[in-house]
């Protein structure tokens, strides 16, 4: 199980992208930690995006670890596949899930990291003692379904609390974030706790996407210093 990064990863999240031209998509953030795809059912979330046939050719496209962010019903059956055809990092919805933990051991069985999300008003306390048996939690600052929405702060407790837990040697997972994220919005996240920051549109919707991705790490390791600094860490 990872203990938590040492440095900011980014990973880029495809749908802000251009689903024609995934591959070269993928080539333009080549300085990314992983690559972040969004699976949407149009049930467990109101829009249809793309599955698994996407992300067996997007594995053969590329390099970067494929970050499957699963929105969709019945995870229990379907997550492992996404395990089998190379996802690095398979995460999928405690409120979809009717055995996360089985889930979450045939994932990992299955040669993938295992990753449990929560929706904004999700509450993260419930599932503490659960999240030892995952490699990632996903804190969602958005309400799931559609990119280019507005980061929503008050998720930032439940980042707080799980920092606390995995300072404490409580949980080994990396803490990620998803919505919202920007050069405006990722110091305050980066303060909180998060190790892994999904952005979308601030890299994609760029001039430069491998730019952004670099930008994007400069700011969350400031914010990363700042909160180590504050609890005399440096």
């Amino acid at each position: 199980m990872p203990a938590s990064a040492p440095e900011p990863m980014i990973a880029p999240s495809i749908l802000s992208a251009d689903f024609a031209h995934l591959g070269a998509a993928a080539d333009a953030v080549s300085r990314a930690d992983w690559l972040h795809v969004d699976v949407m059912d149009n049930h467990f979330v109101p829009n249809l995006t793309l599955g698994l046939p996407v992300v067996r050719s997007l594995r053969q496209a590329t390099d970067l670890p494929l970050d499957c962010h699963l929105m969709i019903d019945d995870p229990d059956r379907w997550a492992v596949g996404y395990a089998e055809v190379g996802a690095a990092n398979v995460t999928f919805h405690v409120e979809a899930a009717a055995d996360p933990v089985g889930t979450a051991r045939a994932i990992r069985s299955a040669g993938a990291f295992a990753g449990l999300a929560v929706k904004p008003g999700t509450p993260l306390a419930p599932y503490l003692d659960v999240l030892k048996e995952f490699d990632t939690l996903l804190v969602m600052s958005v309400e799931p379904g559609f990119g280019g929405q507005t980061f929503m702060a008050e998720v930032l407790p439940k980042v707080r609390l799980a920092r606390q837990h995995v300072n404490a040697g409580h949980l080994r997972l990396f803490i990620e974030i998803d919505g919202g994220i920007s050069a405006d919005t990722i110091e305050q996240a980066a303060e909180a706790g998060v190790d892994v920051f999904v952005a979308g549109s601030a890299v994609f919707g760029a001039a430069d996407p491998g730019a952004a991705v670099s930008h994007l790490r400069e700011l969350a390791r400031d914010g990363m210093a700042r909160s180590a600094h504050a609890a005399g860490r440096l």
